[in-house]
């Protein structure tokens, strides 16, 4: 969960998440070798008085050609193996449906018989001591921890999107088409998220909200609800 001091990410809770928070420190670090390196040029060209071998030098060409392309390979790279990984769906455990609507979530179990519910946002004024305002909601999605999960994602009305940062995950719900996409929980927490898509006057009060478990207990949880 986020804080108000907080200039980082959240913790991640998912292999997706470690490699995107990875992938930005790796980012970073390039980007400041290149301020300080184009810095460190400004500095000696101002101090320095400039000569024929500055002005004409066909190695100094070649190198700050050469340079950006290896850059930009070290980018890329990284990039590209992390945006496979999040495209690639295996033989996951537990399907789940994410159907969005002016303006809560409706989410149905597709390996379960008859496993569905809406989920609505708490009003403050109903909200528990301690909870979350604008952020907790009357149902949370239940996963089972370090089970590959899919989620197929639609909408019923609007534009909305489904997005939990502290899992990596964020894919637009579009009406009349079906997106998914996957996550894996590395421990057991509640994880919050809300619609990043403005999808109407009540857009800010449509929140997210994944508990992950054991595997025993999202049995005996399903159980219930299923019998």
């Amino acid at each position: 969960m986020a804080n108000h001091s907080q200039f980082g990410f959240q913790d991640a809770s998912s292999p997706i998440m470690e490699e995107l928070v990875e992938f930005h420190d790796h980012a970073l670090m390039v980007a400041l070798a290149i301020c300080s390196l184009v810095l460190y040029l400004l500095t000696l060209m101002l101090m320095e008085k400039l000569s024929s071998n500055t002005v004409d030098a066909q190695e100094v060409e070649l190198i700050w050609t050469i340079l950006p392309a290896i850059v930009l390979i070290l980018l890329a790279l990284p990039s590209l193996q992390i945006l496979y990984m999040m495209d690639e769906i295996d033989e996951p455990d537990l399907t789940l449906k994410a159907i969005g609507h002016q303006w809560y979530w409706s989410y149905e179990y597709t390996d379960f018989k008859d496993l569905s519910f809406d989920s609505y946002m708490i009003p403050t004024t109903e909200l528990p001591l301690g909870h979350f305002r604008l952020l907790e909601v009357d149902h949370r999605v239940v996963v089972p921890m370090e089970s590959p999960i899919r989620v197929i994602i639609t909408a019923d009305d609007v534009l909305h999107s489904w997005a939990i940062p502290t899992l990596g995950v964020k894919t637009d719900a579009i009406p009349g088409r079906l997106n998914q996409t996957s996550f894996i929980t590395t421990r057991p927490g509640i994880f919050y998220g809300q619609c990043s898509e403005i999808c109407g006057a009540n857009h800010s009060y449509m929140p997210i909200v994944v508990e992950s478990t054991p595997l025993t207990y999202f049995e005996s949880w399903s159980s219930l609800l299923t019998s």
